[in-house]
């Protein structure tokens, strides 16, 4: 079932300000999905923190300069997208984002497939804005 920003807000019963940092972060996750399957490599960096690290399934770890290049070569390549749940914990200017999305994608040589991929990132408010730091994909 999509989430939208919005019912990942309601649900959690928390004080207006945290409810926008929720509705603000669950479309960033949105946001990125879409951006990967676009190849839109300089949207999808604006959501990233310039020291930023993806850490792929097979323990891998990708700054985003790395990440950002496999995408516009066409190493990586996203198709679809759908997502499950978005879960969103804010803890003033850090949060803790866990996306679950099946993800139809064909990456490093690999046919194309579905995998139920989990992102569980953090999140740090950066001169206002807030901006991935850190993700761990998985399967779930």
């Amino acid at each position: 079932m999509m989430l939208s920003p919005l019912m990942v807000a309601a649900q959690s019963g928390t004080t207006d300000n945290t409810m926008n940092d929720k509705q603000q972060i669950a479309r960033l996750y949105e946001d990125m999905l879409r951006y990967m399957i676009t190849k839109d490599t300089v949207s999808l960096g604006a959501l990233l923190s310039d020291d930023s690290v993806l850490v792929h399934m097979s323990g891998h770890r990708q700054s985003k300069g790395e990440y950002l290049r496999e995408i516009a070569t066409g190493v990586l390549n996203y198709y679809s997208t759908q997502t499950d749940s978005i879960e969103v914990t804010v803890d003033g200017d850090k949060a803790r984002l866990i996306g679950r999305s099946r993800v139809n994608a064909a990456v490093y040589g690999g046919g194309r497939h579905t995998w139920p991929l989990q992102m569980d990132s953090r999140l740090e408010r950066i001169d206002g804005q807030w901006k991935i730091v850190w993700t761990k994909a998985s399967t779930y």
